[in-house]
């Protein structure tokens, strides 16, 4: 296999840079820039070294840089090989003549992620943990780091091998009744099989429900905030962001279309969502922005519904009413906020079931925020087992389709060799899940989408 190299911090000017090279001649490699004194050879892998880097021009020594370079000797490294990385200033140019003096004596760019696919075949990650260095790389909060990290050290990969044994068990079973299906033997008592379909189905069903707070970790857990035109939802956003997102006007309908931004409340990243207010009207252009606030509210898990608490609250529950014939709120976390506060003659922190603000001056905005922080403890997101995959979670659906297969096969009494060809598909599933059945096609796409130097 070459040696590969590449620029390992983010591009451009910085204070310091780090090359990466990493194969079978990376030691021989990087030892054409450290001629005579720098005494390279003689680096004992796993130490640091300060030192000088040279361009050998024409045979004579120019000082190209003072670097930090550190030896990792194989199978003890990132990717299983021989690896060279070198600390030097962040000058441009400098990175790129290092890369260039590199490439000269026989190193290769290496591709978006080949790095990590090095290490992958070389078996010091699997698919999944492999996966989650993108996900580390680009966790946007505490929480999101949180479960990447947990995946990157194994967990999903631990509940990936128990579903393999689980399913490596049904189809020895299975196997072994075809072993004396001459003898036209039959298990005496399947209840073996129905009880590993039953752990398979409960443990995949937690894992899928799961992609869903995945994906909302990574992205941002969405926070629709809805009510009627002018109650103020457009400077609730503003408080909450605490900067001035959304444009105010006393004008009822000035929201036309969704405003989005994040914020990281105590380590986790969610997403608020201003929407038009929701209201009858014959204007086309402000239909089609309630028709969008109804697409928010239907994919988010929290929702902000605003009433302006110097109006009557007896429509609340009509309104949640005619909103739930339409949109699923059982799944989601409705709080219930009146604004304008300021305009009442005794104003409260708390009004029947609805937290008592004042967006304007920001009363009580920590209070919202409170709630909104609470649904991250209620349901225990930072104890699970996430999946942050489109990719895991296809593979799971198709070993969710082959168990059921399987049961149902085996309650219409069929052929054990026809129901035992399911199992073995589920098998195959979840090889391509961990990477132990796996094309070159399905490796460049998962790792093309890394960045060059990881």
């Amino acid at each position: 296999m070459t040696t590969i190299c590449a620029i390992a911090t983010p591009p451009g000017l910085g204070a310091t840079a780090m090359i990466r090279i990493s194969g079978q001649n990376a030691f021989g490699i990087a030892g054409n820039l450290f001629p005579g004194k720098s005494n390279f050879a003689a680096l004992e892998p796993n130490h640091a070294k300060f030192t000088s880097l040279y361009d050998l021009h024409d045979g004579t020594p120019d000082l190209l840089d003072q670097v930090v370079v550190t030896k990792f000797a194989a199978p003890h490294s990132f990717t299983g090989e021989d690896v060279v990385e070198i600390s030097c200033h962040g000058s441009v140019y400098i990175q790129q003549r290092i890369i260039e003096l590199l490439v000269k004596h026989g190193c290769r760019i290496a591709a978006p992620g080949e790095f990590t696919q090095r290490a992958f075949l070389n078996g010091k990650l699997d698919l999944p943990q492999a996966e989650a260095v993108a996900d580390l790389i680009e966790a946007q909060s505490e929480t999101a780091h949180h479960a990447a990290l947990k995946q990157l050290q194994g967990e999903l990969s631990n509940k990936m091998a128990m579903l393999h044994d689980e399913l490596l068990q049904m189809a020895s079973l299975m196997e072994l009744e075809l072993d004396f299906s001459e003898e036209e033997v039959e298990f005496a008592d399947r209840s073996d099989l129905h009880n590993l379909i039953r752990n398979i189905k409960d443990e995949v069903g937690r894992l899928l429900q799961s992609y869903r707070w995945g994906t909302m970790l990574k992205k941002g857990i969405p926070v629709a905030i809805v009510g009627e035109p002018n109650v103020g939802k457009s400077t609730l956003l503003n408080a909450l962001l605490q900067r001035e997102r959304a444009i105010v006007s006393d004008m009822p309908g000035t929201t036309r279309d969704t405003i989005e931004d994040t914020f990281v409340l105590n380590g986790t990243l969610f997403r608020f969502i201003d929407t038009a207010g929701i209201r009858e009207s014959d204007d086309t252009i402000e239909q089609l922005g309630i028709g969008r606030a109804i697409d928010t509210i239907r994919e988010s898990a929290i929702v902000l519904w605003v009433l302006d608490a110097t109006k009557s609250g007896r429509e609340t529950e009509t309104d949640l009413a005619r909103m739930a014939d339409s949109v699923d709120l059982d799944n989601k976390k409705i709080i219930l906020v009146k604004n304008k506060s300021d305009l009442l003659a005794k104003p409260s922190e708390q009004h029947g079931e609805a937290i008592c603000i004042s967006a304007k001056k920001g009363e009580n905005i920590d209070k919202v925020l409170d709630c909104i922080d609470s649904f991250v403890r209620e349901n225990g997101i930072r104890d699970l087992t996430l999946l942050t995959s489109e990719r895991h979670q296809a593979l799971l659906n198709g070993i969710m389709t082959s168990i059921e297969r399987t049961e149902n096969g085996l309650r219409q009494q069929l052929p054990t060799d026809l129901v035992a060809e399911d199992v073995r598909m589920a098998l195959r599933y979840l090889g391509e899940l961990t990477g132990a059945v796996s094309s070159e096609d399905i490796l460049n796409n998962i790792f093309g989408k890394f960045c060059i130097g990881k």
